[in-house]
């Protein structure tokens, strides 16, 4: 690639045009002067950033020692934790204290609902989240599970029906009548401030007439109706002519409900973005979502659609007045962590810059065309979640590098919101103090399964043979983990100002099984949880409809703090006698889920996608499910549980399944063919083989590896057919 020298650094061409012709212009920043300053930031930052890497080794060594050395003793959990504080692992708690945020958008202060998670480096589906703000409860039922029957493309006045029934249902239990029930509303008017609804020769009214905000057309003969329950609105469209319409005795077409308030635009673990031309792939479609400008187009059915952000909603109060609501989820941005480096841009010492350094500097310069157009962020903030943290002190660096873009940038401090994804054990067992050192910026903290059980396998890969993956979730460790961060978030005055959020539903598929167990995440203080879609986001809002979070955190106030000493019960096996058939399952399992994601990262850059599991079930998988997998099957290895034989036949075995299921996919390159030859079964061998000294146990580091492995293979094979065909 074309290098530029500017201020000490040597910048990727592609990186450096993006940022002076695309991102600065229209900014008021001087090109010349955000060079210096960045460089003279990078150069101060760098180092630190690599000593709190090397710290995280050090801590780790002293852990694996501990464990080597204690192995013929009877676990004693009170010499454990004081070993963990005298290493600097375990932090004294200091007095109360409450988070002092100011200027936060009400998607996160005090709207509670349902969460997106797009990769950002396909503009459709950013788009496609970005607009989830609002969606046809109507056609999430009719195209899911929820409704049982056969889900066809082509119209089914039954399955209608029952969609028309379940919602009705859903009126009557959170937007009640005065008398009567919304299955025999056949008509809806305007009366002078209040709802009109005619059941037969009665005229009702809400029965918390308090709920009806507005509406669209007339009064008399209105085209929708805008109502309201738990901050939430609910827009009732009425057409008489359409298909749905002309079957509803009220004519009612369908119901629009507020469904992803916000959406994390993510350039982390659902990416695969390894040099500059990746990482300018995702600034770019971030620059255009912060100017209000991307768009994407694409074919569907033969008919070309462009795709673009949705406008904002307007309606007519019930006193007369306009009423104008945001069209879009509030979009916060995940950068990297502080591990990864990227080659886009070479320090004077020649080491690749910081990629989480560089992440911050570009999505906060990109967002000050948000702060002048209003298109996101209406308080003038951007919000950077950050994941995979260490304990306070990296905290506290993330702190240092949002201040220093500030400075640089020229924008008021604590400008940059942060939110803390509480997905590793040092930050978890230490989240206050982590919380404290940007108690002025945090928005945002939330558990997550997968990496979080990945780390806590690795932090205690010295301990024994880790259980069954399965029976992780019904750990100690892990119900303990889950109620501590809503404890803290709550003793912290996290209600009303910022999100306690839960993990992702992976299964896109089984909408009935999610609308049966995910209500168990804003009944447990929740005021976000993840989706992996738009239809699921809308039909996850039900939810927050049927569960009022702020209620539910007023009471879970009450109750004890969760202890810390259950977080630290290892989830290790005492004795396992354990079958080989079961043990061969369970790495089955594992290996097929890895080879299922790793042969999409590396040969096709896809970091996000559903992947059909062992039985055929499609997941959303990111790279957070590689650290679990090959940390476990690392961690059987190393106890002897399984050998290295037996694994890597179980891995060719898995491969085989994995191109069989993939066999439709025309892109798709087996890895059966040629085992030695296949990039993407080497680096799931890899990670396995290699899991025990990765560091934190990160999948990072290989992938990336074998990513610019393959595409420099593939460019030469490019140039080599170009040179041919001039021969």
């Amino acid at each position: 690639m074309k290098i530029i020298d500017k201020k000490g650094l040597k910048i990727s061409s592609t990186l450096f045009e993006f940022i002076n012709k695309d991102v600065i212009p229209n900014t008021n920043i001087d090109i010349e002067e955000f060079w210096e300053k960045f460089s003279n930031v990078v150069h101060e930052l760098a180092p630190i950033n690599q000593a709190l890497i090397q710290k995280r080794e050090s801590i780790q060594k002293k852990i694996d020692e501990w464990h080597q050395s204690n192995k013929e003793k009877d676990f004693n959990k009170t010499e454990y934790i004081k070993f963990l504080k005298s290493i600097g692992y375990l932090f004294e708690e200091e007095k109360d204290f409450k988070i002092e945020t100011a200027d936060v958008d009400e998607e996160i202060s005090s709207i509670a609902g349902p969460q997106l998670v797009v990769p950002v480096d396909n503009a459709r589906y950013a788009l496609n989240a970005a607009n989830a703000r609002w969606g046809s409860l109507y056609n999430a039922l009719y195209g899911t599970d929820v409704i049982p029957g056969k889900i066809g493309e082509s119209w089914d006045k039954e399955r209608a029906l029952k969609v028309i029934n379940f919602v009705r249902e859903f009126l009557d239990e959170k937007f009640p009548l005065s008398k009567g029930s919304w299955k025999d509303v056949t008509k809806i008017k305007i009366d002078e401030d209040r709802l009109a609804l005619f059941l037969g020769t009665n005229i009702e009214n809400l029965k918390y007439t308090d709920q009806f905000i507005g509406f669209n057309g007339d009064k008399e003969n209105p085209s929708s109706i805008l109502i309201k329950n738990n901050n939430l609105h609910v827009d009732i469209i009425i057409k008489s002519n359409s298909e749905v319409g002309s079957v509803d005795k009220a004519s009612i077409s369908d119901v629009i409900v507020e469904s992803a308030l916000s959406t994390i635009v993510d350039n982390e673990d659902s990416v695969a973005a390894v040099d500059a031309e990746d990482k300018v792939k995702c600034y770019k479609n971030w620059l255009g979502l912060m100017k209000g400008d991307l768009t994407s187009t694409f074919e569907k059915k033969g008919k070309k659609i462009i795709r673009k952000l949705n406008q904002d909603r307007t309606y007519t109060s019930k006193r007369g007045k306009k009423i104008v609501l945001h069209g879009r989820a509030l979009l916060l941005n995940r950068n990297v962590g502080h591990l990864m480096t990227n080659p886009s841009i070479l320090l004077k010492d020649g080491s690749e810059i910081p990629e989480g350094i560089m992440d911050a500097f570009i999505s906060t310069l990109c967002a000050l065309h948000d702060f002048k157009n209003k298109k996101n962020s209406r308080t003038g903030s951007v919000y950077i979640v950050k994941p995979k943290m260490h304990g306070p002190d990296e905290v506290a660096f993330t702190n240092t590098l949002f201040e220093k873009v500030e400075e640089t940038l020229g924008i008021e401090k604590y400008s940059i919101k942060v939110g803390i994804m509480d997905e590793e054990r040092r930050t978890t067992v230490n989240l206050k103090e982590c919380i404290r050192k940007v108690k002025n910026r945090i928005v945002f903290i939330n558990t997550g399964f997968l990496d979080r059980t990945g780390d806590e396998m690795h932090t205690s890969f010295e301990a024994g043979p880790m259980i069954f993956k399965g029976e992780m979730k019904k750990s100690t460790w892990l119900a303990t983990y889950e109620n501590w961060n809503v404890d803290i978030g709550l003793r912290c005055g996290f209600s009303g100002k910022a999100q306690i959020g839960k993990g992702m539903w992976a299964m896109p598929d089984q909408m009935a099984n999610m609308m049966e167990q995910k209500i168990g995440h804003p009944k447990s203080g929740a005021n976000c949880a993840w989706v992996p879609s738009p239809t699921a986001a809308t039909l996850h809002s039900l939810h927050y409809h049927k569960v009022n979070v702020f209620d539910e955190q007023d009471k879970i106030r009450s109750r004890d703090r969760a202890k810390l000493e259950n977080i630290l019960e290892i989830p290790k096996a005492d004795r396992p006698n354990w079958s080989v058939e079961d043990i061969n399952r369970e790495l089955e399992n594992n290996a097929q889920g890895i080879l299922g994601y790793v042969v999409r990262w590396v040969d096709q850059g896809v970091g996000c996608s559903k992947v059909l599991d062992i039985n055929n079930v499609g997941l959303m998988e990111d790279r957070a499910t590689l650290r679990i997998s090959s940390q476990h099957i690392a961690n059987w290895l190393h106890h002897g549980i399984c050998n290295k034989e037996q694994v890597m036949k179980i891995m060719k075995k898995m491969a085989k399944t994995v191109d069989e299921q993939n066999k439709d996919d025309p892109v798709y390159q087996k890895m059966s063919d040629d085992f030695d030859k296949s990039v993407a079964f080497s680096a799931a061998c890899d990670l396995v083989f290699k899991g025990r000294i990765q560091p934190s146990g990160y999948t990072e580091p290989l992938l990336h590896q074998k990513k610019i492995k393959e595409k420099i293979s593939k460019l030469i094979g490019n140039r080599n057919s170009i040179f041919k065909g001039r021969k």
